[in-house]
């Protein structure tokens, strides 16, 4: 059964949100960013992984908000298999976000530490992101080489 494993939060200033999770909820930082794409943090409760991120670009944000907006920005389910669940959300009608995709460098093989993630569109307006492998700071994070 897929499993939340993960939340992205869009913010203005990535140092002050991270520090509130660190200090308030005792989260644990796990990791850093700082690509083409956005700026941010890494960090866990020993079982989700919080991503803190600022976008640097729109097509990275995603066009629809943009990199001004901030709020959770989409979570991520971790599944079994991505070719089956490629499947149901077709189906279901959530369409793959390859805008999102290609301007992250997504969908195409393994990244941030070994993790491969695709993004597609729920039927809500929400982003999703599913993985094999799981983020960096979940227990059953598994990098595939």
């Amino acid at each position: 059964m897929p499993k939340i494993k993960h939340i992205a939060i869009s913010c203005q200033d990535v140092d002050k949100t991270a520090k509130f999770y660190i200090e308030v909820f005792g989260l644990k930082e796990v990791g850093k960013i700082d690509s083409m794409g956005a700026k941010g943090y890494y960090l866990t409760d020993g079982d989700l992984n919080l991503a803190i991120l600022h976008f640097k670009n729109d097509a990275v944000a995603g066009v629809e908000r943009g990199t001004g907006w901030s709020g959770i920005h989409h979570f991520g389910f971790q599944v079994e298999n991505l070719e089956d669940i490629a499947d149901k959300l077709k189906t279901a009608g959530a369409p793959r976000r390859d805008d999102i995709n290609e301007a992250l460098g997504v969908g195409q093989g393994l990244r941030h530490g070994g993790n491969v993630e695709v993004k597609y569109t729920a039927p809500d307006g929400v982003t999703v992101d599913v993985s094999e492998t799981g983020w960096v700071g979940t227990p059953s994070f598994s990098p595939k080489v």
